[in-house]
């Protein structure tokens, strides 16, 4: 008998007779999940792995754990781990078994969304280039070509993970895989094909004997037992296409993705508290955030055109890996409210009942067990009647009431801390060597306009970028020449599907474009005899969703025109002899890990100039904290740290001026569009370096710069939190986890604040404000009201300092009365160290 086989038998024979804790079995009803036989209710939260780094995993695995997360959800990124058709790669951030691995460590689930298609705003939504160039091939329809390739790599996936066990059915913790995703968004552009398409998917899919169920996102038609599921920032209306199916919310947008170009968006998280209560409220039982730490796009990973390097989707994780506070904190709180129902929410159904205009409760009783919700829709605050007894409702909020009778909490109604987080900027410190003949430690190479390299080739017309480079390289130089008798003014006009371009005219920069589409007429000089002509043309990103994406183009399909030649005429070159050239010489000397011999170290730097690589050895930020550069003073291009890309940067492009706001009213629907900060300013200027890939000391960095900058004025940054604060009102609820459901005791307890500093060893060193009565402003801005106890500090110091963290209740007894039959409030800023 073959060892596997023997294997096998022995896991067969374990999973039949060990404890249910070894190995889980995974089924569902209308209701919920059911692992072991009994309906769970599950909070998820999606990290995706190579948007960090495996040293990164276990801090972000165990913030998401104390977040109150039950499962971690990750797409499956196909082109990360088939670079090369055949050719695989798991290693260091692709490592998806040791990420898989490291959430099981933490005692946590795992939702493994397979895809293979991802969107995801990755490139080209996680599909390989290669894919494209397979005969008759078209994506995600019924396409035999296609299906063969997403069937051998789905499968090669599963493979993978029954080999290492990892699927609950082999005590691992794999409760669910996703097929497809998001295609009934836009299966209509298929026709008939997408139906047949959709159930080949779930047939195969299902073949593969994972011993866990599948779902697909924003499927209406998704064949059983494939579970349907909701995408959005709101999914309580969503309903499933079978009353054998749970409902259940794979993506529920905790903020937005960033462009080039575009304003900062973010989600207050009484909104997003308010969505998934009413989830849960109306019968949900699976809920997961994307992102709950949205991480980097490294080297050239983000879709597009024009995502951003940073990912952070004002995520209850941020893109450093620190804690955004209070969404972090509040949502923690919420996880553990619903929690306290869980009893009931999976024993029945709800029953809904209005309580008035925009006012509703939902019920869940059986026998002693007993969970009310009773949700705000309006935009307005009012009171309600429930169960004969009156209850304040805030605009936009859900009241959690786990005994069908005390509120432990309401979602516009926040308990957690807020915490400032800043960045320190300090100087780049360069290492000069003795042998270095740079006095200010930079080094250069000029990368040449023009082809230059000996793979270069020849066609007459322009060609298409992407069936060109296959994305080997965001940069493809076209270039041409005319010979005049005579010097002139001219302009020259092009047209190119994106997403920018150069032009180089007798080997000076003429001018620039950028934009999906790009029309330019950039004023040229050309000169009697010979002129060179080149354009690069680059992309930022391929396009990442939609129907038929695989053939969207990009660069200069023309046409390109001279205008105002001699006599006023045109002449169209878009149909002459161009010469081509893939990518860039100086990549190919490999000065990404600063190792090319080529660099100029002469002490004159040549700055804000164009396609110049630069080059300097640092010294890493001291501390722990983490790190990012600073790249203003730079225009455009991409940035290595010792060999490791940390993205695309481009620090010039600016967000329009106006439709910011530094306050967002959570009341009423949201839209990515509606709470923006940062206008008219840089979208990104700071660049996440992970400390994993830092040295103390001889640490380098290169720079591709590509339309002009100065690399002198690059600074580092380190991230850290300044103060945390709180303010609790004498209307809120007790802290959850001082529930108690009995009537009586739970009146004796009443709204408590707690302080608790975001770092192991850290204690309260300093408390900067502190106001009982009415103090207003936000953390970091607070004043004192008309009315304010003059025993606030001492008793806020006294209970606090030198604490890791402190519990105050709002008693006049303890603060005093100053202001009788006023609502009061506390209000506490305090320092950590």
């Amino acid at each position: 008998m073959k060892v596997t086989h023997i294997l096998s038998v022995l896991l067969w024979f374990f999973c039949i007779y060990a404890p249910t804790s070894f190995c889980a079995n995974i089924t569902y009803d209308h209701r919920a999940l059911v692992i072991d036989g009994k309906r769970r209710v599950l909070v998820s939260g999606s990290i995706h792995y190579p948007r960090s780094t495996p040293e990164m995993w276990p801090d972000l695995i165990q913030k998401s754990k104390e977040g109150g997360l039950d499962v971690i959800e990750s797409y499956v990124f196909w082109d990360l781990h088939e670079p090369v058709r055949g050719q695989y790669n798991f290693e260091g951030r692709a490592d998806l078994v040791k990420f898989v691995k490291a959430v099981a460590a933490a005692g946590l689930y795992v939702h493994l969304r397979i895809g293979p298609y991802a969107c995801a705003e990755w490139n080209y939504g996680g599909f390989p280039l290669w894919l494209h160039f397979i005969p008759g091939i078209q994506f995600r329809t019924d396409n035999k070509p296609f299906e063969d390739e997403m069937k051998r790599f789905t499968a090669k996936i599963v493979d993978m993970m029954k080999q290492e066990n990892l699927y609950a059915s082999q005590g691992g913790p794999i409760i669910l895989s996703q097929i497809e995703n998001e295609y009934g968004n836009i299966d209509w552009a298929f026709g008939p094909a997408a139906k047949s398409y959709v159930k080949w998917a779930a047939s195969m899919a299902t073949s593969l004997d994972t011993g866990v169920p599948w779902v697909m996102c924003q499927q209406e038609d998704a064949p059983d037992p494939i579970i349907n599921t909701c995408n959005g920032f709101y999914c309580d209306q969503f309903n499933t296409n079978s009353y054998s199916k749970p409902k259940m919310w794979t993506e529920n947008w905790s903020g937005w993705y960033l462009l080039f170009g575009g304003a900062v968006p973010y989600r207050p998280v009484e909104d997003i508290a308010f969505a998934v209560a009413r989830f849960y409220q109306l019968g949900g039982t699976f809920q997961n955030y994307y992102m709950y730490h949205g991480g980097t796009n490294f080297g050239r990973s983000s879709g597009g055109p024009f995502i951003s390097t940073s990912y952070d989707y004002d995520a209850p994780i941020d893109e450093y890996g620190i804690i955004r506070q209070p969404k972090w904190g509040h949502l923690k709180d919420l996880h553990a409210a619903i929690k306290l129902c869980e009893e009931a929410l999976i024993a029945t159904d709800p029953t809904i009942t209005s309580l008035g205009p925009n006012i509703e409760a939902a019920v869940y009783k059986s026998g002693a067990v007993c969970a009310a919700f009773l949700a705000n829709n309006d935009t307005i605050d009012t009171n309600a009647t429930f169960n004969g007894k009156s209850y304040h409702l805030p605009a936009w909020s859900v009241s959690i009431l786990p005994d069908c009778l005390n509120v432990v909490l309401n979602t516009a109604k926040i308990s957690s801390v807020s915490m400032i987080s800043s960045f320190t900027t300090e100087s780049l410190k360069e290492e000069i060597s003795s042998s270095d003949n740079s006095s200010s430690g930079w080094s250069w190479i000029s990368e040449p306009i023009g082809i230059s390299k000996a793979d270069s080739f020849s066609k007459f017309g322009l060609v298409e970028q992407i069936n060109t480079t296959a994305d080997t390289s965001d940069y493809l130089w076209y270039s041409s020449s005319i010979d005049l008798d005579a010097g002139t003014q001219s302009v020259l006009h092009i047209e190119s599907l994106g997403h920018a371009l150069h032009a180089f005219i007798n080997g000076k920069l003429a001018g620039s474009g950028t934009g999906t589409t790009i029309k330019v007429d950039i004023p040229i000089t050309l000169v009697a005899g010979r002129n060179t002509i080149d354009l690069l043309s680059l992309t930022m990103g391929l396009q990442n969703y939609g129907a038929f994406f695989e053939t969207w183009g990009a660069g200069i399909t023309g046409p390109v025109i001279l205008k105002g030649l001699k006599n006023g005429t045109s002449l169209d070159l878009s149909s002459q002899k161009w010469a081509y050239q893939i990518g860039l010489k100086g990549k190919d000397l490999g000065p990404s890990s600063g190792s090319s011999g080529q660099w100029n170290p002469q002490s004159t730097l040549p700055t804000n100039q164009p396609l110049i690589w630069y080059k300097t050895n640092f010294v890493a930020p001291s501390g722990s904290n983490p790190v990012a550069i600073n790249m203003t003073g730079m225009g455009k291009g991409e940035a290595w740290v010792n060999g490791q890309s940390i993205g695309r940067y481009w620090p010039t492009n600016a967000s329009p001026s106006g439709g910011c706001t530094d306050s967002c009213d959570y009341r009423g629907s949201y839209k990515a569009t509606k709470c923006l900060k940062n206008c008219g300013n840089p979208s990104q200027t700071l660049y996440h370096v992970p400390r994993s890939w830092l040295r103390p000391i001889n640490n380098t960095l290169v720079l591709f710069e590509e339309r002009g900058g100065n690399p002198k004025q690059i600074t580092f940054a380190t991230k850290q939190i300044g103060s945390l604060c709180s303010h609790i009102s004498d209307s809120h609820p007790p802290p959850v986890d001082l529930w108690n459901s009995d009537a009586e005791s739970g009146s004796k307890v009443g709204p408590v604040m707690l302080l608790e500093c975001p770092y192991p060893n850290q204690v309260i060193s300093s408390i900067k404000f502190a106001s009982f009565g009415t103090p207003q402003g936000a953390c970091g801005n607070f004043k004192h009201g008309n009315c304010s106890s003059k025993k606030a500090l001492s008793v806020v110091q006294k209970e606090c300092i030198g604490s890791s963290s402190c519990r105050i209740g709002l008693s006049t007894n303890k603060f005093g009365d100053p202001c009788t039959g006023v609502a009061k409030s506390l209000a506490v800023e305090a320092s950590c160290a």
